[in-house]
């Protein structure tokens, strides 16, 4: 089972890095060298943002779009807030979050596949964007302190994760208490066995890996999150669609135990943070995290 895992998420790895190279290398248009954007079908890509998102930002972010949804547009992003999108690929959702939470706030993105960091560090630049930062690792094993983050976005990948329930558990953690979620991934319909979301696709096209409606829901709840709302807004194969979740990590209010350690959050994340550095334990307070991952208040 490991090695069907590790054999997995290397084929997902390649896909993106050829992706990647497919933007980088671009094409040759009437007006000279442009970017080949990356070849979806209309239930994927940047058609799925407003014309307007598209225009203002670098047309390599655009090209390599490969999302089913616009995250961006459900999770209510607030000047000053700290966002981490999983999956970052070429930035674009990274760069958008960016614009909305302002100089004040921060954007990282996280992805495995080094074409695709140095791509999304390139579209950086091109924006002129300051205030985000690309981390290279897994989503599984997100290398950033606990309670540091306040909204985590995804577009399409955590279906892709050879290990979810990792994934919502590592979410979970980083998030601060009253933290949230809002993410575009293909979830399908309950009746539908893996086998049969096998037969719709395969796993690095976003089908076959995708969870069920419950499975989806039922993940996300074992790792702490409340108020979960899974909302289809597309098809994209028979019985799979393209959905909208949220959720929500309960305030400290709302959690038994001490509160005030888990208000004694480390107040910046810094580049001194690595996967070795990180704390994998979705009940670990934040201050156990801070001083865990020797990351002090140095933004």
């Amino acid at each position: 089972m490991r090695e069907q895992s590790t054999d997995l998420r290397e084929t997902v790895r390649q896909r993106y890095a050829a992706a990647a190279m497919q933007v980088t290398e671009g094409g040759t248009a009437c007006c000279g060298p442009q970017p080949a954007a990356v070849e979806v079908d209309e239930n994927f890509g940047s058609t799925l943002y407003a014309a307007h998102e598209r225009d203002a930002l670098p047309a390599e972010a655009v090209a390599a779009s490969l999302g089913c949804g616009n995250p961006t547009a459900v999770a209510e992003l607030r000047e000053g807030e700290r966002v981490l999108d999983l999956g970052s690929g070429g930035g674009i959702d990274v760069l958008l979050s960016a614009r909305r939470v302002g100089p004040t706030g921060k954007a990282y993105g996280l992805d495995m596949t080094d074409e695709m960091l140095t791509l999304a560090l390139a579209n950086a630049a091109r924006a002129g964007a300051t205030n985000v930062e690309f981390l290279k690792g897994t989503i599984e094993a997100v290398p950033l302190p606990a309670s540091t983050i306040d909204v985590v976005i995804s577009n399409c990948v955590i279906n892709l994760s050879v290990d979810k329930a990792a994934v919502f558990a590592e979410t979970f953690r980083v998030l601060k208490p009253g933290g949230r979620i809002g993410v575009s991934d293909v979830v399908a319909d309950d009746a539908l066995t893996p086998e049969q979301r096998a037969e719709r696709g395969d796993y690095v096209g976003c089908i076959a890996g995708a969870l069920s409606f419950a499975e989806y829901r039922a993940g996300l709840e074992a790792a702490g999150f409340t108020g979960v709302e899974i909302t289809p807004t597309h098809p994209v194969a028979d019985g799979m669609h393209s959905a909208l979740v949220r959720a929500v990590k309960p305030s400290v209010d709302d959690e038994p135990g001490d509160s005030a350690a888990a208000t004694d959050a480390c107040c910046g994340v810094t580049s001194c943070c690595t996967s070795d550095e990180r704390t994998t334990d979705p009940s670990t307070t934040a201050a156990e995290a801070k001083a865990a991952s020797g990351c002090g208040c140095q933004n």
